[in-house]
């Protein structure tokens, strides 16, 4: 095993042990999650809803709630038919419907102090090339966004708050079964795990031009 492999191995076993114990001691952040609808399955969504373009007759759905990472969350309940959800919004040329469940957790998920609304559905009408997230302006304001363009608040709510991280102690002591696919590693860690192996092979890579 080369210095560079070593090196990397030491980084990766440092970002592991702090990460066991940060999980130790904290459960979560409370956060909206963004879930892609496909037939009757939900499944976390692989970009934010910036990024998302969604085809006219997409079903997507956003839940509050307090959750480690994308392993742990919870998924929007309700109904998330496109045609019930979309059946008074008529289709328009040069417009897309875009189905958006808006779930917004339960009580145990909530700030101190604050009420979760009843769990609503809503029909979009956009333009072609419009984001999930201009989706979502269009049909759910007010929306609160933190200066990082992390989504805070839908409706107005939470009031306050934004991704916080919560404490053991805090966390709802039921949560949903395993959810569907999605991309389970925690996020600090990924970034750390992938910016040690990138450096790794950077330096490798610079050995053999040297050599």
């Amino acid at each position: 095993m080369t210095w560079v492999r070593r090196a990397a191995a030491l980084l990766v076993a440092s970002l592991l042990v702090p990460a066991a114990a940060a999980q130790a001691e904290a459960a979560g952040y409370r956060y909206w999650s963004f879930w892609d609808r496909s037939g009757d399955r939900w499944t976390y969504a692989t970009q934010g809803p910036a990024a998302e373009r969604p085809d006219d007759g997409s079903v997507q759905g956003f839940r509050f709630a307090v959750s480690a990472d994308s392993s742990d969350a919870d998924r929007p309940r309700g109904t998330a038919d496109f045609g019930s959800i979309c059946a008074k919004t008529p289709a328009k040329a040069g417009t897309k419907r875009v189905a958006l469940v808006l779930d917004f957790g339960t009580k145990a998920d909530a700030p101190s102090g604050e009420t979760p609304p009843a769990t609503r559905t809503v029909c979009a009408r956009v333009s072609p090339e419009a984001s999930t997230a201009e989706a979502l302006a269009e049909a759910a304001k007010p929306l609160r966004y933190d200066t990082n363009t992390l989504l805070c608040a839908i409706a107005g709510y939470p009031a306050r708050g934004c991704g916080e991280q919560v404490a053991a102690d805090e966390k709802p002591s039921e949560k949903a079964a395993p959810q569907d696919d999605g991309p389970s590693l925690g996020l600090p860690l990924g970034i750390g795990v992938v910016a040690v192996l990138g450096g790794a092979a950077f330096w490798q890579a610079r050995r053999r031009r040297n050599a």
